[in-house]
C-alpha cells in the first residue's frame, strides 16, 4: 500500500501512473498527492462482468475467454506476450518491436527523457527526434526498463509471520523483513531485479522478477503538437487524433541487446468488433474498497488532491509567462498536473454518480448478508469495522505532514534517509531503501539529468507555504524551517547554497553517510536533517494503518473467496496484467461514436480549431499531406480495461501481431479506479498503421520500418 503522501516517504503512485513519467527527485507533487489508503492489489467486489478485469498472467481467464470469444491461450502464447512487454521504471508500459531491443511507448511515457535530453537550443520534447543511425541513438540518463520474466507464489512465507496477537508496529516490522529476505535471496539467486507484489488485499503475495535493462537509448520522437493533438481541451475525450508514440532501443554491453520476444507488426489493424488484449502495467485500483472508504475519496481525499493540483497549476503556468525558456521548463510537469488535475475530476464525477452508490451499497449488503449467514466467516464482519475506523484516522491526519518539495531538496532527502536507512539491518529498513531496490535507487540519485534552480526555488518557496498553512504559522518546526526569514528568502538561501546539483557532490555525501552529513554545510541536507524525524513520524502513522487495512482487506478478499468463488482478478498494483475487449464505438449525446478515427480527420479537426495553438499540425505533417493516405485508422477505442500506468501497453490480436498502441482512456473511463462500465467506457489506442504511415511518409524513417517486427 503506498503511505500517506503527508509523509515525504510516501511513493508517488498517484502522478505515477496518470501523467508522464516523473523526474525522479522533481516528486514534490508525490509528497502531496500520492492516494491515501489505496491497498495493493484487491479483489473486485462484484462477479466479472462483461470484458472488466486485469487479470494476472500466471492466472488467465482461460475459461471465460473460451466460453465469450471462442479463443483459449495457451502457456506458449501468455509466455511469449509477457517477455514481450518492458515496464517503464518511472511509470509507463511498452513493448519490445523488434528482435534487436526496440521498444515502443508513448510519447507521453517518454517525455520524461525526451525533457532531460533537451537543451534551450535543441527542444527534442516539443520538435520531436530521429535517429539516422544507431550511432546517432541518445542514451537516457537515468532510464531502467523491466521485463518481467518469472511470477512465483510466496504466500504461505509472507503470511505465516503476522500473528493475531502483534500490534500494527510489530506486524509491520515483521511482514517488512520477510518481504526483504525474499527479495534478497531471490536478487542474489538469480541476479533479477526481485520484488514482492500483495494481492487481493493481502490474501495473496507473489514475487515478481525482472531482467533490467538500464542502457536505453532515444530512437525516434514524433513532434508534441501531434503527440497531444488537441492539447488539454481533448484530453481525455474521443473521438482523438494523436500520434502518441515514440521508439527508444536496449543495449547490453555496448550493444543492441537481443531480444527473441518481440511482437510482429499487424498488416491490416483490428476490424470493428475484433477481440483485442491489451497487455500493460495498471497502476492502482480500488475496486475492493468498502462504502466508507469510497465516500472518504468522493468527500475529502479527491477533493483535497484537486485543491493541491490547482495550486501546482497555477503555480507552473505563472512560472512559465516569464520566458519562453521558463515556459520549456515548466512544460513537462505541466502536463503532467493538467493531465492528473483532469483525470482527478473524472474520478470524483464517477464518484458522484447516484448509480455507483445504489450499485455499490447494494453489494455491501449482499455481502455482509451473507458473511453473517456463515458460521466461518462471522468474525470477518470486523474488517469492515476495521476500515472504516482507519478511514477516520486518514481524514484527521490529510494535509498535517512535511509538505517540503523540489528537485533538489528531494535528493537531499533521499541522501539522509539513505544515511539512516544504512544504519539498520536490511530487513528493518524501508521497502525502497531495500538492498533490493538498492541499485535502482542509486540509478535515480546519480542521474546527470539537469536541475534547474530558479524553477526548483519556485517550487520550494511554494511547498514551504503549503507546510505553513498546513501545521500553522506558530508550530515550532516550521519556524524552524523558516530560520527567521520569509519564504522567498529561505527558498533562495538554501537553493544558492546547494551543491547537490553536482553528481560528484551526492556520490561523496552518500560514501560518507552519517559522518558525511554530520559534516556537511549545505543547507538543503541540514534543512532535510531537521525533518527528518516528523517524516518518519507520518511514515509510522502511515504504515500501520496501511498494516491494518491490509488484513481488513485480506479478510473481506476471504469472505469473497468463500462466497463468490475465486475466478477473478486482484486490483491493480503496477505490475503485468492482462485486458481485452472487442474494438467497438459508443453512443454519446445522442451520438455514435465510430470506433476508430482517420488520418484525413486529423486534417479536418485542425480546420475546426484553426487559429487555436494546441489545433496546429506540425509542418512535418503539412509537407507531408499530399502524400498521406486519409483513410488510414489512426485512433481507435476498445472495451478493454485499462487505468493509469497503462499507458503505452501493446494492443495485439489473437495471433500476438500488434494492432495499436494504448495512450489514454476517455472520461466515462475515469471512473474505472473504483468501477468498471463498458456501456461508454473506452481504452483510447493509436493504430499501428497509423505509427507505420508516419514513420515512412511524414518522418523519413524507413530504416525503422523495416525493422519493425524483424
Amino acid at each position: 500500500m503506498p503511505t500517506d503522501p503527508d509523509s515525504w516517504l510516501g511513493r508517488d503512485l498517484f502522478l505515477r501512473h496518470n501523467r508522464p513519467a516523473t523526474r525522479m527527485y522533481r516528486n514534490f507533487l508525490g509528497m502531496l498527492l500520492a492516494s491515501v489508503a489505496l491497498v495493493s492489489g484487491a479483489l473486485t467486489l462484484t462477479p466479472v462482468p462483461a470484458d472488466e478485469g486485469m487479470w494476472l498472467f500466471n492466472d488467465l481467464p482461460r475459461g471465460l475467454l473460451r466460453d465469450r470469444y471462442r479463443f483459449e491461450p495457451d502457456d506458449v502464447w501468455a509466455e511469449h506476450l509477457m517477455k514481450s512487454c518492458v515496464r517503464f521504471n518511472v511509470g509507463g508500459s511498452a513493448s519490445f518491436v523488434s528482435g534487436s531491443g526496440l521498444v515502443l511507448t508513448n510519447h507521453h511515457v517518454g517525455s520524461d527523457t525526451l525533457f532531460k535530453l533537451s537543451t534551450p537550443a535543441r527542444n527534442l520534447l516539443a520538435d520531436g527526434f530521429l535517429a539516422e543511425t544507431r550511432e546517432q541513438e541518445l542514451k537516457a540518463p537515468d532510464l531502467e526498463l523491466n521485463q518481467l520474466v518469472g511470477i512465483r507464489d510466496v504466500t504461505s512465507q509472507v503470511s505465516q509471520v503476522v500473528t493475531s496477537d502483534m500490534t500494527p508496529e510489530q506486524a509491520v516490522a515483521a511482514r517488512r523483513a520477510v518481504v526483504a529476505g525474499i527479495e534478497k535471496s531471490a536478487l542474489d539467486e538469480t541476479g533479477l531485479r526481485s520484488n514482492v507484489i500483495t494481492l487481493y488485499g493481502g490474501a495473496k503475495y507473489h514475487l515478481y522478477q525482472y531482467k533490467k535493462y538500464t542502457d536505453v537509448r532515444l530512437v525516434w520522437a514524433p513532434e508534441t503538437s501531434i503527440a497531444f493533438f488537441g492539447g488539454d481541451a481533448d484530453n481525455f475525450e474521443y473521438p482523438r487524433f494523436c500520434l502518441d508514440a515514440c521508439l527508444f532501443r536496449v543495449y547490453e554491453d555496448g550493444q543492441p541487446a537481443r531480444t527473441p520476444h518481440f511482437l510482429k507488426w499487424s498488416a491490416e489493424g483490428p476490424a470493428d468488433g475484433e477481440l483485442v488484449f491489451v497487455a500493460g502495467n495498471p497502476g492502482r485500483t480500488s475496486r475492493i474498497f468498502t462504502v466508507a472508504a469510497l465516500k472518504f475519496q468522493r468527500d475529502s481525499r479527491l477533493p483535497y488532491q484537486l485543491e493541491l493540483l490547482r495550486r501546482q497549476e497555477i503555480l507552473l503556468q505563472q512560472y512559465g509567462l516569464r520566458s519562453v525558456e521558463n515556459a520549456r521548463r515548466a512544460r513537462d510537469d505541466l502536463f503532467g498536473v493538467q493531465n492528473s488535475r483532469k483525470a482527478r475530476l473524472g474520478m470524483l464525477a464517477g464518484l458522484q454518480d447516484p448509480a455507483l452508490w445504489v450499485r455499490r451499497e447494494k453489494e455491501e449488503t449482499e455481502l455482509l448478508d451473507a458473511v453473517s449467514q456463515n458460521p466461518a466467516l462471522r468474525d470477518a464482519a470486523a474488517a469492515w469495522q476495521k476500515i472504516t475506523a482507519t478511514t477516520r484516522r486518514r481524514q484527521e491526519i490529510q494535509g498535517k505532514g512535511i509538505h517540503l518539495g523540489s528537485q533538489l531538496f528531494s535528493i537531499a532527502m533521499t541522501l539522509v534517509q539513505i544515511a539512516e536507512e544504512d544504519q539498520k539491518p536490511p530487513e528493518q529498513r524501508l521497502p525502497e531503501f531495500s538492498e533490493a531496490s538498492r541499485e535502482s535507487l542509486l540509478q535515480q540519485l546519480y542521474s546527470d539529468a539537469p536541475i534547474y534552480r530558479d524553477l526548483d526555488q519556485v517550487l520550494l518557496a511554494d511547498s514551504i507555504s503549503r507546510t505553513l498553512e498546513a501545521r500553522g504559522f506558530d508550530d515550532a518546526l516550521c519556524q524552524k524551517i523558516l530560520a527567521g526569514q520569509s519564504r522567498d528568502e529561505r527558498a533562495a538561501q538554501l537553493i544558492a547554497g546547494s551543491k547537490l546539483d553536482h553528481v560528484d557532490t551526492r556520490r561523496t555525501v552518500a560514501a560518507g553517510g552519517d559522518a558525511a552529513l554530520a559534516d556537511s554545510t549545505d543547507p538543503l541536507l541540514q534543512l532535510a536533517r531537521l525533518v527528518s524525524p516528523e517524516v518518519r513520524r507520518f511514515r509510522k502513522i502511515t504504515d500501520e494503518l496501511d498494516e491494518l487495512e491490509r488484513q481488513a482487506y485480506a479478510r473481506i478478499a476471504e469472505a469473497l473467496f468463500a462466497t463468490r468463488g475465486t475466478s477473478t482478478y486482484p486490483d491493480a498494483t503496477f505490475t503485468l496484467r492482462l485486458a481485452f475487449g472487442p474494438v467497438r464505438g459508443y453512443r454519446q449525446n445522442d451520438q455514435n461514436l465510430p470506433a476508430w478515427t482517420t488520418v484525413g480527420g486529423a486534417f479536418a479537426h485542425a480546420e475546426q480549431h484553426a487559429g487555436q495553438a494546441d489545433y496546429a499540425l506540425p509542418d512535418s505533417w503539412q509537407r507531408a499531406k499530399a502524400r498521406l493516405d486519409f483513410a488510414t485508422p489512426f485512433n481507435f477505442v476498445s472495451t478493454a480495461d485499462i487505468i493509469g500506468g497503462n499507458s503505452g501497453s501493446p494492443v495485439v490480436n489473437r495471433s500476438l501481431e500488434l494492432v495499436g498502441l494504448i495512450f489514454d482512456g476517455n472520461l466515462q473511463s475515469l471512473s474505472a479506479d473504483f468501477v468498471y462500465s463498458e456501456k461508454q467506457s473506452r481504452s483510447v489506442s493509436v493504430h499501428a498503421g497509423a505509427i507505420r504511415q508516419a514513420l515512412q511518409i511524414i518522418y523519413g524513417a524507413e530504416h525503422i520500418v523495416r525493422e519493425l517486427g524483424h
